[in-house]
């Protein structure tokens, strides 16, 4: 590694390799896939960003693959021409097998083999850039993609995203005016009209006998087809996951929480999170709340071996939060949360929600969970039936906040912000009882925002 400019690397995430080899002649590199750690054999190749042909230069982003934890860009070690990809969009690329050949002079004066460094997905800030004669064109993956497909230069394109970045659009945009194309409009069913009157069945005579439905318009012609694919990314985790999780007996616990205290601190506090640059939603309160409750029921911070002999009693509270992505369900965790403030808390989950979007999450984001809050109420729903991430051993499901009617003290009706919550914890290690008391203290905490002054360190 010491013959690589470090300083080229921007980011301070844990950095993979790819493993090169050159054939005889030297001109040739294959890109041969290493193992890259957390037991990942296979990836899936989500996008290419060069094709045969095309020349790149050193940390040009080649490719960009996923593993059912994390997406990773892969970039390029060499000056070079691009002469083969081993594989196609969404096929799998294994361990030990080549990605890519390139074919460079850089193999003069360097070993037969050589390690090539690949970079996890760049996060919010660190969006892939392109130098085009000495100036910096800001654009991500995807955009470039559509760019290079369409053979546009970015250099004559006007971004409109901050910094000048290009976005989806500007690409889009500028292919209108130069060639006046649409995008075509989604293919529809055909839908046979109703006959008019004048063209119905003729009338039957008026006899006594009895009347024979005639059909009165054709059948609808439909010609979709099935489509089978494979279970990949995400959803192969997910697969994974949930099968090790039908081996634990789930006990159940649900509980309604009068929000409405909370509600107005939320608002008072809104504006000023936004003068930090951070929306404050009502999470970073759960999840403070349910560290703070961790704090007296350790055993819901807990993992279990396989087989149920040992208690790992976890110091850190790693929280995970479910989110509902187009690449599927994952569960990004906000670290050590018994040690950060409800701001730094909504700071962090601003941040996995916009790499959670954009898929570009890294595996340290995605792993060492120890406890999970699902807010599914989002969506909708009110009641939930959530199941346990192994190895942790609890899990919570938020329903949606509701305005509904209930009593005071003096039985007065009042307006109420009322959500649910459904818990669901291991039954071979939490009793009932332990798991509502940790409900009540939560749900304290929530009714009443002041008293987690009490215990905030």
């Amino acid at each position: 590694m010491s013959i690589f400019d470090k300083s080229a690397f921007k980011f301070n995430h844990q950095h993979r390799l790819f493993r090169t080899s050159a054939i005889s002649n030297g001109q040739i590199v294959q890109f041969k896939l290493s193992d890259i750690g957390e037991g990942i054999t296979e990836v899936t190749v989500k996008e290419w960003y060069v094709k045969e042909g095309d020349s790149v230069s050193q940390f040009d982003s080649i490719c960009e693959v996923q593993s059912d934890k994390a997406s990773v860009t892969i970039t390029s070690r060499y000056d070079g021409i691009i002469r083969k990809l081993h594989y196609n969009l969404d096929e799998i690329a294994f361990v030990g097998k080549p990605l890519v050949d390139i074919e460079t002079d850089a193999l003069k004066d360097v070993a037969s083999e050589e390690d090539v460094v690949e970079t996890p997905a760049v996060s919010h800030e660190e969006h892939t850039h392109q130098e085009i004669k000495g100036h910096k064109t800001l654009a991500t993956p995807a955009v470039r993609r559509l760019a290079m497909e369409n053979n546009i230069k970015l250099s004559e394109v006007v971004g409109t995203g901050k910094d000048n970045r290009i976005l989806k659009e500007d690409i889009l945009n500028y292919l209108a005016k130069q060639t006046g194309a649409i995008l075509p409009p989604s293919p529809k069913p055909e839908i046979i009209p109703p006959l008019p009157k004048s063209e119905t069945a003729p009338a039957a005579p008026k006899d006594k006998g009895t009347k024979i439905p005639i059909p009165i318009s054709k059948p609808i012609v439909f010609a979709g087809k099935d489509k089978t694919e494979a279970v990949t990314g995400f959803h192969k985790a997910m697969v994974k996951t949930m099968t090790a999780a039908l081996k634990i007996p789930h006990f159940g616990y649900c509980d309604e929480i009068d929000l409405t205290q909370l509600v107005q601190l939320r608002e008072e506090l809104k504006p000023l999170a936004q003068v930090r640059g951070v929306k404050l939603s009502f999470m970073p309160f759960f999840i403070k709340a349910a560290s703070l409750g961790l704090m007296h029921y350790p055993i819901l911070n807990a993992s279990v071996d396989e087989n149920c002999q040992n208690i790992t009693y976890k110091a850190s509270h790693n929280i995970g939060v479910a989110m509902d992505t187009e690449q599927g369900l994952i569960v990004p965790n906000v670290k050590n949360v018994q040690v950060c403030s409800v701001f730094e808390i909504a700071f962090e989950l601003n941040r996995l929600l916009t790499l959670g979007s954009a898929g570009q999450l890294g595996t340290n984001d995605l792993t060492g969970g120890t406890f999970t809050l699902s807010n599914i109420g989002t969506i909708g729903g009110t009641y939930a039936k959530p199941v346990i991430l192994p190895p942790e051993v609890a899990i919570g499901a938020l329903g949606k906040i509701q305005v509904l009617p209930r009593f005071n003290g003096n039985g007065e009706v009042f307006k109420a912000q009322i959500m649910n919550v459904s818990w669901s914890a291991d039954h071979r290690i939490i009793d009932g009882a332990t798991m509502a008391r940790f409900s009540n203290l939560w749900k304290s905490y929530l009714e009443s925002p002041a008293s987690m002054l009490l215990d905030l360190k």
